[in-house]
């Protein structure tokens, strides 16, 4: 037998909808939420909320955190550190929120090198996110954003073929990072659902023997 509003769910998913989105869609047409919203501490994501740790302390001695879709901080390895070097310390009280922290004056912007470009890269594709799914919050984190950036220059050095690096100073010299992001793509809880993990990686051999003489000479706390 089909549960109630089995078709809207459906409907929901031909649309591409997020696991929230479906869910308000049900609400509204006066069905119960079909995807739970588990608290990230709870049993019922605890498996897969390890499996990140366990992913964040792998990727070691590299920076990555776990955020959601606002850039919410949920966790981060000890190498966050070297992103969070020299911030504001109201950018680092919970909640932290990593595309601030990214972008903000007081935040990392002084330390990156390719301010305007890499900085359009993130607010963009936050655009493309918010064309598909209505966030007011979303816009006006956007709006925010935005209002940090100088004018965005012609793609030029700074773009690797295929990427936007990010260019960071640092107490020990400049590191070239690469970013990935990844999610649980089949995932039936928005918890989780809404959760990526953004993992840096090394654009070049003088990056990677930097931040592995760092974790080994000032090794950090988790965030």
């Amino acid at each position: 037998m089909r549960p109630p509003g089995w078709h809207l769910v459906r409907l929901s998913e031909s649309l591409g909808l997020t696991l929230r989105e479906r869910n308000s869609m049900l609400l509204r047409a006066g069905y119960a939420p079909a995807y739970a919203e588990s608290p990230p501490e709870s049993a019922a994501v605890g498996p897969a909320m390890e499996a990140l740790r366990s992913i964040l302390a792998g990727h070691l001695p590299y920076p990555a955190v776990v955020a959601g879709p606002r850039g919410e901080l949920a966790l981060a390895n000890a190498a966050f550190e070297v992103l969070t070097e020299g911030a504001a310390a109201h950018l680092l009280a919970p909640p932290v929120n990593v595309l601030r922290l990214a972008l903000h004056p007081e935040g990392m912007a002084p330390r990156v090198a390719n301010l305007a470009a890499w900085g359009r890269h993130i607010t963009e594709s936050l655009r493309t996110r918010a064309t598909a799914h209505r966030d007011p919050e979303l816009d006006a984190l956007i709006g925010e954003l935005t209002g940090y950036l100088p004018p965005a220059p012609p793609p030029g050095p700074d773009h690797l073929g295929f990427a936007v690096p990010l260019r960071l100073h640092t107490a020990e010299g400049e590191v070239r990072l690469l970013t990935t992001l990844t999610s649980f793509a089949t995932a039936v809880d928005v918890t989780l659902a809404e959760l990526h993990l953004e993992a840096f990686h090394p654009a070049d051999a003088p990056t990677a023997t930097l931040l592995h003489r760092r974790a080994t000479v000032t090794p950090a706390a988790p965030a």
